[in-house]
């Protein structure tokens, strides 16, 4: 070589790698990694070492802190619930449409590559995070309605059978309406709306798997577990004022 460069006083050599315009910086890292990296430590001394600038650095570096980031959201959120139902197991009962939800982000994800490549960049990776504050707003509605039914005298089951029929035509409105909203963005992106595909599919994907979730899987939820005590009735010639354990 002409001249030597040197990074914190050792020898370096800089390798430049453009991947296709079809290819993702994901699928792109994987197979400098899985085909290339191998074959270049063969020529490497016992002390050489391989790091990864550029593009790839800072995708890692974003990677790191948006993962940072969606756990201090995850907590503050059920930091969150709890006060609001004064009840950690309501809170946690809440929280579980985040999984389902996140799992239906990475569905839309995979979907919209089949026609189209769709990279998980830095606005994509904000939509996951949007997505937490979206997704719970459906089960409060359903969680807090079976709460004021039970409290109300409703039995577990009449609750929650109530609460889904009282809170059905909001969940369906907000739910339609955040979908209609990003569609356009997922189907018919314009020029200068495309970098903002990615969160459109995520918070789509993610919304349809929820309103299933809302709606099927977190009533049966509620309707496990102790349903509490009970008082019957003073007329009751057994047991009068006597609390029991609800069945």
């Amino acid at each position: 070589p002409s001249s030597l460069r040197r990074v914190d006083g050792r020898r370096t050599i800089t390798l430049g790698v453009s991947p296709p315009e079809q290819m993702s910086l994901e699928d792109a890292m994987d197979v400098v990694r899985t085909q290339i990296e191998p074959k270049l430590r063969e020529f490497l001394p016992v002390d050489g070492s391989l790091r990864y600038g550029g593009s790839a650095d800072s995708l890692a570096r974003a990677m790191v802190t948006m993962g940072g980031n969606f756990a201090i959201a995850l907590i503050l959120l059920l930091m969150l619930m709890a006060a609001l139902f004064r009840s950690l197991k309501d809170s946690v009962l809440v929280m579980l449409t985040v999984p389902l939800a996140t799992v239906g982000g990475v569905i839309g994800l995979r979907l919209a590559n089949l026609f189209t490549l769709q990279p998980l960049d830095l606005l994509t990776m904000i939509g996951f995070v949007i997505l937490l504050g979206l997704t719970v707003n459906n089960a409060i509605l359903l969680v807090d309605r079976t709460r004021a039914n039970q409290r109300e005298g409703l039995d577990r089951d009449e609750a929650v059978r109530a609460a889904v029929a009282e809170r059905l035509r909001p969940i369906l409105m907000s739910t339609s309406t955040t979908l209609l909203g990003m569609l356009p963005l997922v189907l018919i992106p314009g020029p200068g709306s495309v970098i903002y595909r990615g969160l459109a599919v995520v918070i789509v994907g993610g919304m349809s798997l929820s309103l299933v979730f809302t709606l099927i899987l977190l009533p049966a939820l509620l309707r496990m577990g102790d349903l509490g005590w009970v008082r019957r009735r003073n007329d009751d010639p057994v047991r009068g004022d006597e609390a029991v354990l609800g069945v």
